[in-house]
């Protein structure tokens, strides 16, 4: 899921008890509650790709290998090959400064953390690793520092960042409220208005946690899902 403040991004994905991959890309104008529309398609089938957006192209990285594709966020069509991950891997969390998109941790509980320019084509360079390695965990940014929530592997609730223009290994945040059902934080959904960086769900529980991006610290209760879920995707208009 990725957003550029207009129009909100689902690319591949798993349905069915079979678990099958997709490689369909869905959209909705955030202001306007619809019905998604097709907007193409990514180049292969993929479950639980990491994506984000530097305001003109949304990419979309990983998810059961280590291609990253792209796509014009204005014009629907079909993605287009941009680079490659360093590692393969799906349960990937993803943001960006606007500039640049960063991919944090994945299966099996890596703690690699990659980048790339989006306006550029090319292969990821590693950035450095998380604090803990784990999968399935949720990414959000202010413009300047990524977050990384969550997760299991670590069977984890700590929130890392990193300043997304200075390469580097994560430092701890802080730790969200919640942890799941086994202990970990499975999937939770996050987003950012660029001043808040929100968790939901996740491990089958309904919370919501906030954290001030710019202010290291615990998280706090923002308040509860109407019912309780794993494997979230989140975005923001802002």
């Amino acid at each position: 899921m990725l957003a550029h403040g207009t129009k909100g991004l689902f690319g591949g994905g798993w349905s069915g008890a079979g678990w099958t991959k997709h490689n369909t890309i869905d959209y909705v104008t955030i202001a306007t509650p619809s019905d998604a529309t097709d907007f193409g398609d990514l180049t292969n089938k993929r479950g639980s790709p990491g994506a984000c957006s530097d305001g003109t192209y949304g990419v979309w990285g990983g998810g059961d290998n280590n291609t990253i594709d792209y796509v014009t966020i204005a014009t629907p069509g079909n993605a287009t090959d941009f680079g490659d991950l360093t590692v393969a891997r799906r349960y990937l969390g993803a943001c960006s400064n606007g500039t640049r998109g960063v991919w944090g941790g994945g299966y099996s509980t890596y703690n690699t953390i990659d980048y790339v320019t989006i306006a550029t084509t090319g292969d990821a360079t590693d950035f450095g690793d998380l604090t803990v390695g784990r999968n399935t965990l949720g990414a959000c940014s202010d413009g300047t520092y990524g977050l990384w929530g969550g997760g299991i592997g670590g069977n984890s609730n700590v929130i890392d960042y990193v300043t997304i223009a200075t390469p580097s290994d994560a430092t701890d945040f802080g730790d969200l409220i919640a942890v799941g059902v086994g202990g970990g934080l499975d999937r939770p959904g996050a987003c950012s208005d660029g001043t808040y960086g929100l968790w939901s769900g996740g491990g089958y529980i309904n919370n919501i946690d906030y954290v001030t991006i710019a202010t290291t610290d615990d998280a706090s209760d923002f308040g509860d899902l109407v019912t309780t879920w794993k494997y979230r995707t989140a975005c923001s208009g802002d």
